[in-house]
């Protein structure tokens, strides 16, 4: 009669805990807040003959969440905004859209500061690989179709100020 008291207890808090963990799909979803630009500081293109092209204001990616959260989950950015990403070290460097709302130009720069490689009109939300041509340590990203309005091209340079 013991060794059945135990079974019966086990069969129940295992039935139990079935019902329990049974996933409910009306209230298993997870609801996102967009985040909003906040300006790190400013960041400004020149063409490789030292002329101005354009003046951003930016948010800054320097460390690991910023740098994997980026822009996802936003529904818009102004075009005087862009978002740069500070990687550690200079290498190739890989980015994707998943759960980025808006297409966007990916600006992969040098350790001097120099464009390495333009990478136009990157579809939100896919998780394609998105590569640089060259080792890049800074990633800059705009809206999209910005990078051919302005007129940038591999030589053309940045400079950056934070607050």
């Amino acid at each position: 009669m013991m060794y059945k008291i135990p079974v019966s207890l086990f069969l129940l808090l295992s039935l139990t805990l079935f019902v329990s963990c049974k996933s409910d799909k009306k209230h298993n979803t997870v609801k996102t807040e967009e985040i909003h630009f906040t300006k790190d500081g400013e960041l400004k293109l020149f063409s490789s003959d030292s002329t101005l092209i354009k003046k951003l204001d930016i948010e800054i990616a320097d460390d690991e969440y910023k740098r994997q959260t980026g822009l996802m989950y936003r529904s818009s950015m102004k075009e005087n905004q862009g978002m740069l990403f500070i990687a550690e070290t200079e290498r190739p460097q890989n980015f994707y859209m998943k759960n980025t709302l808006i297409p966007l130009d990916i600006i992969y720069i040098n350790s001097d500061k120099k464009i390495v490689s333009i990478k136009p009109n990157a579809e939100p939300m896919s998780e394609a690989t998105i590569p640089s041509d060259l080792p890049a340590k800074y990633t800059l990203e705009v809206n999209a179709g910005l990078a051919e309005q302005w007129g940038l091209k591999t030589g053309d340079y940045m400079s950056f100020d934070r607050q």
